[in-house]
């Protein structure tokens, strides 16, 4: 086991938008744990979290794999003996529709991206939690129940649900569960929502990445 020498913060959903801003946020102070699907995303936040003198680890996965989750929680548990952080920002959007016209394969990715793929990392990840008396942090969503949002409304509302039942367990001997509801942000997600938005009168990433680590003290 690798000796820690620095917090660590593990971002799942690091490579763009919240999770990428979040991680260079923390970066001066925490060794980052960068997780997302897209390789040269995680690249390219290496490189930036370099030049601000701080350190990362790369892992590149595929977060609703089961397997994989197990996999990444047992090597986290073999290199670092736990986490300090877990910054949950990875998220599944499908198309805007009527909730009548729902698409099956759209509604399953979306079960896979937003409940499965947070029940899996739960399980993963609060051992490691625990171990270094760690917290992990949610963010809330403003469109959950708003028309056109069935899909993925319905599904990041579970994945709160979740998130809530996890907080509630672990109220008394952790681990802490923060949940943050950040303002709307000029993020890729959001772009395939509201495609030709005005996107300057949006949050910007780094300022709600900001408001998280206020929150986190």
């Amino acid at each position: 086991m690798t000796e820690i020498t620095q917090k660590t913060a593990l971002i799942t959903g690091a490579s763009r938008g919240l999770g990428a801003a979040l991680a260079l946020a923390l970066a001066p102070t925490h060794h980052i744990i960068a997780v997302a699907r897209t390789q040269g995303g995680l690249e390219d936040l290496d490189d930036n979290i370099k030049a601000l003198g701080g350190t990362a680890t790369l892992v590149p996965m595929d977060l609703t794999d089961e397997g994989a989750c197990e996999y990444l929680g047992g090597s986290l548990a073999q290199r670092w003996g736990g986490v300090d952080l877990w910054a949950h920002t990875a998220i599944h959007g499908a198309p805007l529709t009527p909730a009548s016209h729902i698409d099956n394969k759209d509604f399953d990715k979306s079960l896979a991206g937003n409940v499965n793929m947070t029940r899996f990392l739960i399980r993963a990840i609060e051992p490691l939690l625990l171990a270094q008396k760690g917290r992990a942090v949610f963010f809330e969503d403003e469109s959950i129940g708003a028309k056109f949002y069935g899909s993925y409304g319905t599904t990041k509302g579970a994945q709160m649900a979740l998130v809530r039942n996890w907080q509630a367990e672990g109220a008394k001997n952790g681990p802490e569960v923060l949940i943050s509801k950040p303002a709307a942000m000029p993020t890729g997600l959001r772009a395939r929502f509201y495609p030709g938005e005005d996107k300057s009168v949006l949050a910007s990433p780094q300022d709600e990445a900001a408001k998280v680590v206020k929150l986190l003290g």
